[in-house]
């Protein structure tokens, strides 16, 4: 039997009436004196348990009065070390997006709790974030104030009005927008919408957001099949219903990390008999697609489509003029 069940046991023993004494309990969990008293003082210490040791019954049993309403509850889900490491992993992604301690009043009573539970293991918490280190990539400053507004009018499915700066255009518009998802992609953030100006689905870049006001107006619900039909059917971020696939040939030497890698969900991969690496993905906009493949070169061919292959070809020279 493992700590989890022997918590769960004590909590249902101790949950009925009258008095446990100790001899009763390791008895049903089977460990020795020093283990029981290790998991009554973590229930008591780490888990808030009121356990108290009724000296005239000759047992333990829980308070009463600090059981009705108390803050004690065993977790229905318990986590091993491996799940508490991820969690502190998942913790310093937090910490990248609250950079401004926006959330930090709602997820520190958990990361409290998680620190906890790990800092009884062989691995204290401290340490596990001392060797764990996370390299945002490419991570575009977040303006923490529109990001609380867009996920609050997207959680109480309201409308926003925005305004909203466009990189790609340089321009600036005023949209009235109904959101649907937040998507975290390549170390950013960008809000999946209905707008209500273009009449059409839309990915907005969070950072791009200058204003943002909710208004009392209901959004408007997409299906999420339709969502991911506009805008997850493409390559990376770029939405659009028609399709191109594009067909890429990667040397042997660098099949070896383009085989494991996943650039859209729907791809299609060959390993050829000489080592090169046959890569299919599907595209509506080349622009993410044609930055990836330079990436790559000069150790990838795009074999179709021509218009594709041109742009890549474009691009090369015109950076060579660039440096010319």
């Amino acid at each position: 039997m493992d700590r989890t069940e022997r918590f769960h046991l004590i909590d249902m023993m101790l949950s009925g009436p009258g008095v446990v004494t100790f001899q009763r309990l390791q008895e049903r969990l089977e460990v020795s004196r020093a283990t029981l008293k290790r998991d009554l003082e973590y229930l008591r210490n780490r888990l808030n348990a009121p356990i108290v040791w009724d000296r005239d019954a000759g047992g333990y049993r829980f308070e009463r009065e600090e059981r009705v309403g108390g803050q004690y509850e065993l977790p229905g889900l318990w986590f091993s070390a491996e799940e508490i490491h991820a969690l502190l992993t998942m913790q310093h992604l937090l910490a990248n997006l609250d950079a401004g301690g926006l959330l930090g009043s709602h997820i520190q009573p958990l990361m409290a709790r998680i620190t906890g539970l790990l800092g009884s293991g062989r691995h204290p918490a401290e340490e596990v974030r001392k060797r764990i280190k996370l390299i945002p990539l490419a991570a575009r400053r977040l303006s923490l104030e529109h990001f609380a507004a867009l996920g609050s009018a997207l959680l109480r499915r309201k409308r926003l009005l925005v305004t909203y700066y466009a990189k790609s255009s340089d321009e600036t518009s005023e949209r009235e927008i109904s959101p649907q998802r937040l998507v975290h992609y390549r170390e950013n953030w960008y809000l999946d919408a209905w707008c209500h100006l273009r009449e059409g689905l839309r990915s907005f870049a969070v950072d791009g957001v200058r204003r943002a006001e909710i208004l009392e107006s209901h959004a408007r619900d997409i299906p999420e099949k339709t969502l991911d039909a506009v805008l997850g059917a493409g390559y990376g971020i770029f939405s659009g219903r028609r399709l191109a696939w594009a067909r890429l040939r990667f040397s042997a030497e660098r099949s070896r990390w383009i085989a494991l890698e996943q650039w859209h969900p729907k791809q299609r991969g060959k390993l050829q008999r000489d080592g090169r690496y046959l890569l299919e993905v599907p595209y509506a906009d080349d622009r993410e697609l044609i930055m990836d493949i330079l990436r790559h070169v000069p150790e990838v061919e795009v074999l179709a489509p021509e218009a594709l292959r041109d742009a890549v070809i474009g691009k090369l020279r015109a950076g060579l003029d660039r440096l010319a």
